[in-house]
């Protein structure tokens, strides 16, 4: 599905932002899709990560925040080092993540958690994607 760009797609605050938060240097990418290739999430998210990275420097804020591949990442920081630009790309997820948690938007509503799940789950596991995915 072609992502339409013009004047009112492109915020530029949003890669400000994310730029800001992550340290990184988003624009030196030019999505050569090693950072996928080293993810050992690629097969589990809906947006690879070059992508993510080419609409986050066009500033297209509203179709990264409909992919989930921002909440996927692993951080394992596979990407970074076999990026040849050096790029922390697993930072630059992060950062996408907080900037979505700063609108008080989460990947799981925790109270909407059946009483099985949480029962059955390791609580150390829990917290840990509770302070991941949630705001």
């Amino acid at each position: 599905m072609p992502i339409e760009i013009s004047e009112k797609t492109i915020k530029r605050d949003f890669i400000e932002k994310v730029i800001k938060l992550s340290g990184q240097d988003i624009n030196m990418c030019f999505q050569c899709g090693t950072c996928g290739g080293a993810c050992p999430m690629s097969d589990k998210v809906d947006v690879v990560p070059r992508k993510i990275m080419r609409m986050t420097q066009l500033g297209l804020e509203d179709a990264v925040m409909d992919a989930k591949s921002y909440w996927m990442c692993a951080s394992c920081h596979s990407c970074t080092v076999n990026c040849p630009r050096g790029i922390d790309i697993a930072k630059v997820m992060e950062a996408i993540r907080l900037l979505t948690l700063r609108k008080n938007v989460n990947m799981y509503e925790p109270s909407k958690l059946d009483a099985e799940t949480v029962r059955d789950l390791p609580q150390i596991a829990m917290v840990s994607c509770f302070r991941k995915l949630t705001s």
